[in-house]
């Protein structure tokens, strides 16, 4: 009970002095919470993380070959060949001249455990490129996470602004569909007095119609948009999750010029950084197949013992030591095939850096007109909204008055509510277009 009791206080007082945490607690996330959400929870990044590990364990098993490599065997062998007999007596140290028939010795048995070390002295280089290779994808590895974390707080950030504009819009409907019913309903009792007529009455239930097939599309998007970023986060279709619309979100600035954004991209992009690596693993690959003609040099010693039977004595050991050196002098093309394989996987390497690096400059300028693009529509459309009210209100009075047809107020509502519309998408395409600027430049590592 008392530790309950101090779980309950650390959790009130959590929740009085961090706001942002009790709107955790409730389900409801910032944008910030949203992403940290995804970072931490996202099934993207622990593949990720996995294929690191993955390379680690490729640069161990690369580094293995700087070790001496030790192998214990039994073997057993049985022969009435004269020559293995007897070579195999002789290994017993049991050999007698008295007695032996040596052109018929019968079967022989022979029991050999053994523990055999080889090292390697040379191979080319072969080994040491190959953990130049493995050291350069565990690097490689690392920046295809900062890749898919860059690209993850992206969508994430797009979602997340894509449901509060399907939530603003969803209100403007809401507001739409009050006001239409409201003028429905009064230009019902006038029409039963006789002040207006069937046509306006008509239009009216119309544009409520229209209004609610609004409210319903964009309810639908808040639920769509709810379901992206829940995917992204990581949370199944049960979990209680809800945005904060309560923060607004400003404007962004106007963007750099296209130079600076560039060059930026290209010094810490995390997607052109790993292609860069993979070229340099090709590399070393390369130089794998082409040390493949250099001769191999290893080192070996043998310890052991033969007997009839299992029994060990240190009288029948024996060791065995030496050096072999080997070099391919044809090997049906093999060879040479495998270095026109890695010269061609160099060049597609260094073909996906030019391609990648296109790609990022294509989206560098992309996001960049368009956020400029929306914050220039964000501009018109708030002078479009002023107009657009006041428009409705001068319309409304004369409608009030009787001086204009129900069908012009309809106009000027219809007006009004597509100016609403129009400012909010281009508030969150500025929004979104300034994240995927970001993304573009390689801000989220």
């Amino acid at each position: 009970m008392r530790h309950r009791h101090f779980w309950w206080i650390s959790s009130t007082l959590m929740l009085v002095l961090n706001p942002a945490y009790a709107d955790a607690e409730r389900g409801q996330y910032t944008l910030e919470q949203a992403i940290d959400t995804a970072l931490s929870n996202n099934p993207e990044l622990g593949i990720m993380q996995a294929r690191i590990e993955q390379a680690n364990a490729q640069l161990g098993e690369s580094l293995a070959s700087f070790y001496p490599q030790i192998k214990a065997s039994l073997s057993y062998q049985h022969s009435d060949n004269p020559a293995q007999a007897f070579s195999m007596i002789i290994a017993q140290r049991r050999l007698s001249f008295a007695g032996n028939d040596f052109n018929h010795p019968g079967g022989v048995d022979n029991y050999r455990p053994q523990v055999t070390a080889t090292y390697s002295l040379f191979r080319g280089g072969q080994d040491y490129y190959r953990k130049q290779a493995a050291e350069l994808g565990i690097e490689t590895s690392e920046l295809e996470k900062a890749a898919t974390r860059n690209q993850l707080v992206n969508h994430v950030t797009a979602a997340y602004y894509g449901e509060l504009a399907a939530m603003e819009a969803h209100e403007v409907s809401q507001r739409s569909i009050t006001a239409v019913q409201s003028e429905l309903d009064q230009s019902r009792i006038r029409f039963d007095a006789g002040t207006v007529l069937k046509s306006d009455v008509l239009s009216l239930e119309v544009q409520l119609a229209e209004a609610k097939d609004a409210e319903i599309q964009t309810a639908n998007a808040i639920e769509l948009a709810q379901s992206m970023l829940k995917t992204l986060l990581g949370l199944s279709t049960n979990e209680a999750f809800a945005i904060n619309s309560t923060q607004q979100a400003a404007l962004p600035e106007a963007p750099a010029v296209f130079d600076e954004l560039l060059n930026q991209a290209l010094s810490s992009h995390p997607e052109l950084k790993a292609a860069e690596k993979r070229v340099a693993i090709a590399e070393q690959q390369l130089k794998v197949a082409q040390a493949a003609h250099l001769p191999r040099a290893d080192a070996f010693v043998s310890y052991g013992s033969d007997s009839k039977d299992l029994a060990f004595s240190s009288n029948r050991d024996n060791v065995s030591a030496g050096v072999m050196l080997e070099v391919d002098v044809f090997s049906g093309f093999a060879t040479q095939e495998r270095i026109k394989k890695a010269e061609h996987e160099l060049t597609a390497t260094q073909e996906t850096v030019r391609q990648t690096r296109l790609r990022i400059e294509n989206q560098l300028k992309s996001a960049q007109l368009k956020l400029q693009e929306a914050l220039s529509s964000a501009e018109v459309s708030r002078v479009a909204v002023q107009s657009a009210e006041e428009a409705l209100r001068l319309v409304n009075e004369q409608r009030q008055a009787g001086v204009v047809t129900v069908t012009r107020y309809i106009e000027a509502e219809v007006a009004r509510d597509k100016a609403h519309a129009r400012q909010i998408n281009a508030r969150f395409d500025a929004l979104r277009a300034e994240a995927e600027l970001k993304q573009a430049t390689g801000f989220w590592q």
